[in-house]
């Protein structure tokens, strides 16, 4: 029996740091073994611990179901407890998760943004005014933003929602922020299409 495939948990905002390390005179930072933290569980933990919402409401801010909040939430916390307790490094990184919106990272200041408004194009970081920015991924990787066209999309079936394929990222495998659709690929044969790219 094949496993369940696993539902795309919504995220709002990316997380502030990549993780933690410990320190102190017995830590070996060479030999830090690592917890990895989902982007998921990162935000379980803070929907519920920084922000206060109840298990019920977070778990329809993420689009899940309660018991599989619990589960992500209940997770999160045993990690940490590992982490502290045996004094290991924290990253956090990966997860199936969507942003509710488009996430970029400036060059000049180096703070993340977004934009909720499809309709007005991004033309410089709303905090310092550079127009050296980048899309944010949830890989932790950038896209150049300044692309002109757009030959190789993720496209929407039902909405026409379009947005730039990434390498090595099954377009199946996004959502649409619009309508929560499946995307599809867009721009290249078909027997480009077959490639695992």
């Amino acid at each position: 029996m094949s496993p369940r495939l696993k539902k795309l948990r919504k995220v709002l905002s990316p997380p502030n740091i990549k993780g933690f390390k410990p320190y102190g005179p017995d830590v070996n930072q060479e030999k830090l073994e690592v917890v990895e933290i989902h982007i998921e569980e990162y935000e379980a933990l803070k929907l519920c611990d920084y922000d206060n919402y109840n298990h019920h409401q977070a778990s329809v801010i993420m689009g899940v179901s309660r018991p599989t909040f619990s589960r992500i939430y209940a997770s999160v916390r045993q990690k940490i407890a590992l982490a502290f307790a045996e004094g290991k490094q924290i990253a956090i990184e990966g997860g199936k998760v969507y942003f509710d919106s488009d996430w970029y990272s400036c060059k000049g200041c180096g703070c993340y943004f977004n934009n909720p408004q499809k309709d007005i194009d991004i033309t410089e970081c709303p905090l310092c005014g550079s127009k050296k920015f980048e899309q944010y991924n949830i890989e932790g990787n950038v896209a150049d933003k300044d692309e002109s066209g757009c030959d190789d999309c993720c496209i929407c079936p039902e909405c026409g929602y379009e947005k730039p394929h990434q390498f090595g990222k099954p377009c199946s495998h996004e959502v649409c922020p619009e309508c929560n659709s499946a995307l599809r690929r867009k721009g290249r044969s078909t027997r480009n299409r077959n490639l695992n790219c």
